[in-house]
């Protein structure tokens, strides 16, 4: 079941609580935050009613569920981030749709995405995604082939490149889950130290957004706690 319209207004609003009190605890300004509510799975009804209530940021991880609600919603003031794996098959349609794209592991996605970004748009905005864990089962770069990676995308006519994202491996741990995120932080810093300037770092969801928020995320990713969960 859905969440209903007055739930998903008060989840939006306790979900921006929640990120106004970790960037404070931080002492951060909660504005440097971007709340970017994941809608997939959800129908254009939900998306249309989580707008109203202020959400200007929305998160699609599937090309073709994303395509169609993008001409469904059709409000022009919400911006668009692809969060998902990205095929090449499927890039023409999110160089076209989307205004960032939050998980670009290669090079070749990147070339893609810059040739077929259609010349009357600004620069696709883009993070490189770290696998930051290693881990077999998810998508990303590795840490140390970033330097490398940043450097090429970098110089992508078509394209912004704004900074890393990350899914990190779950942990029990508030510690250890937030560790991940200080590992992603100093990965942007020695980019910039390299002469990039990284001004974005796309991580936390539902479950630890707050710990994110404590290690300099500007860009969270949170779809339950604002849609509800489905069944």
């Amino acid at each position: 079941m859905l969440t209903g319209p007055q739930n998903l207004a008060e989840n939006l609003l306790q979900v921006r609580r929640r990120i106004e009190t970790a960037a404070r605890a931080a002492g951060r300004d909660p504005a440097s935050v971007t709340l970017i509510g994941v809608s997939k799975a959800q129908p254009a009804s939900a998306v249309r009613a989580a707008v109203a209530a202020g959400l200007t940021d929305l998160g699609e991880n599937y090309v073709q569920e994303a395509v169609e609600k993008i001409g469904q919603v059709a409000i022009a003031t919400v911006t668009w981030h692809f969060i998902g794996a990205l095929q090449s098959n499927k890039t023409r349609e999110v160089a076209e749709s989307f205004q960032w794209v939050h998980t670009v592991d290669r090079l070749k996605i990147a070339k893609r995405l810059s040739e077929q970004r259609p010349h009357f748009a600004p620069p696709l905005q883009v993070c490189l995604q770290v696998n930051i864990g290693a881990e077999d089962t998810k998508s990303g770069a590795q840490p140390g082939a970033l330097g490398e990676l940043a450097r090429a995308v970098a110089e992508l006519p078509r394209l912004r490149l704004r900074g890393l994202m990350c899914i990190p491996p779950p942990e029990d741990d508030a510690g250890r889950q937030r560790h991940w995120f200080a590992q992603i932080r100093r990965l942007r810093d020695e980019l910039n130290a390299a002469g990039h300037a990284l001004d974005a770092l796309s991580m936390g969801m539902s479950g630890d957004f707050e710990l994110a928020i404590a290690e300099g995320a500007t860009h969270v990713r949170v779809g339950t706690a604002i849609f509800g969960t489905r069944s």
